[in-house]
This record gives structure tokens, sequence and C-alpha cells, in this order.
């Protein structure tokens, strides 16, 4: 798949309404390859269709956080990598499936969808600072995390890492909004979001760019991820490619035109 043929197939995803039927997975590869193209998105299918196999047969014998657990940790080896935790690859789909390691977010998105074709009421959670998965079952809801090989997290272990952090103390203590559920839409948009902070801090503001492409068009009615377009194009000197995307954010949202228009006159500037 081409970079182009990636960049169509996320923007059609970016189109999809319905977060149930947002393509998590086939989104995410399209991601991998925009970012780089020339491969094939087969391993992190295969691998998931396998999960998927796995899955169903654990079920009728294991309870579903077992099941998911075991599945994704024990069958399919995914784990969290913590000797190269900042290696590029962590947060590359296709990587992770090759590696069997990576992100947490990179290792929810398998998460996900698998349980969902498994038939498991399973989502992401947007939990600060760490990815977590919110898992429906008859006691109620389970938090867990896909690093740690989908173990179980406590509430008092959730308010521990709230607390840790940043969050006060009256926020880490809600369970019900330290596990609000997130859209499909919005892990894979947290992904990428975590590719462009990378990228950024070490100035590959291509690959910044790119990352900051992506979230625009998985979210096309936000403004914001435009204005980092623009960031990443400025510091790779494209300043006329800057001022486009600065016009984009504010044309998508006049709340942000302020600061948009504080920003497009400071680029302007620079092209006198």
């Amino acid at each position: 798949m081409t970079r182009e043929e990636a960049e169509a197939a996320i923007r059609s995803a970016g189109t999809v309404e319905d977060d149930e039927a947002f393509p998590l997975l086939e989104a995410a590869v399209a991601c991998a390859l925009h970012d780089d193209p020339g491969r094939e998105g087969h391993p992190a299918f295969d691998l998931a269709a396998a999960g998927v196999e796995r899955l169903v047969q654990r079920l009728k014998r294991e309870s579903p956080e077992e099941a998911l657990a075991e599945t994704l940790s024990g069958d399919l080896r995914l784990t969290g990598d913590l000797l190269t935790y900042e290696h590029p690859d962590n947060a590359d789909v296709i990587a992770v499936a090759q590696r069997r390691k990576g992100l947490p977010v990179a290792l929810g998105v398998f998460y996900l969808h698998v349980a969902k074709k498994g038939g498991l009421n399973v989502k992401g959670v947007d939990f600060p600072g760490h990815f977590l998965l919110r898992i429906e079952t008859r006691e109620g809801p389970l938090a867990l995390d896909p690093f740690s090989e989908g173990r179980v997290v406590l509430p008092s272990e959730l308010t521990r890492r709230a607390l840790h952090a940043g969050l006060t103390p009256n926020v880490a203590d809600r369970l019900d909004v330290l596990m609000t559920p997130a859209s499909d839409r919005a892990v894979l948009i947290r992904l990428q979001n975590n590719i462009f902070a990378r990228a950024a801090a070490v100035k590959d503001f291509a690959r910044a760019e790119r990352a900051a492409l992506r979230r625009a068009l998985l979210d096309p009615k936000d403004h914001r991820p435009w204005l980092d377009v623009a960031a990443a194009r400025e510091g790779q000197g494209a300043l006329a490619g800057a001022l486009e995307a600065l016009a984009r954010a504010s044309e998508l949202d006049q709340g942000a035109a302020l600061a948009a228009r504080a920003q497009r006159e400071r680029v302007r500037l620079r092209l006198n």
C-alpha cells in the first residue's frame, strides 16, 4: 500500500460516525502504512484473526477477563516493551504484531478488536499517563492493563495511579470517572498523539506532521490537529504549508481563530 492509498483509507475511516462501525484495526494498519509505506498489513490481520479464534474457544470454559488476557498475552504473546519503551516500533501495530510487544494503546488495539469480534463488551479507557481497558462482567466493570499481560487493575491501584498522574484526590476516588469508556476512534487518535509527541520531542518534524495529519483525517471536525500540522511544517521550514494548515484550523472552529490567527501572523512575518 502506498502512502496515498493509506491516507485515503484513513480519510474513509474518519467519515464513519457510528463508533460500533468504526474499523479500528483496519484504520490502525492504514495509519502504520501511512507512516511507513511499502509493507503489508497481514501480520496484524493474521495475529488478530488467530486471537479471535482462540478467544472464542477460551470463552467456553473461562471468564471473559481471564479468556481475553490469556488469549492476548498467553496465546498471542503480546506484552509491554519494558526494555526499549521509546522504540518507534512500539506505536506501529504492524511492528507490534511482528515483535509481540509495544505501548499500552498499541496493544490495546488488538485487545479491542479481538474482544469485539469475540462478542465481549470491552472499551478503551483514556486514563492519564497509561492507557487501560474496561471490560464488562457479571460482577460489574473491571479495568485491564494490556501492557501488563491484561491483568486486572484493582480500584485502589487505579486511584494510586490517578494521584501519581496529578489528578486531585476528589477525582482520583471517582472510579466512574476514571473508567469512562472511550470510543475506538479516540483510542486510535491517542495512538497518533503518542507518535506526534515522541516525534516532535526529537525534532522529527516530518513524522510529527504525518501523525498530526492522521489525527485530522480521523476526526475531520476537530481543528486542533491542524495546529499541530502547522507547527510540524514550520519546523521543517515549510511556511506556506504551515499557513495553509492554520487556515484550515480557523475554518473548522472559530473559537480557535484567535490562537490560529496569532500563530499565522507569526509565520507570515517569517515569510517576509
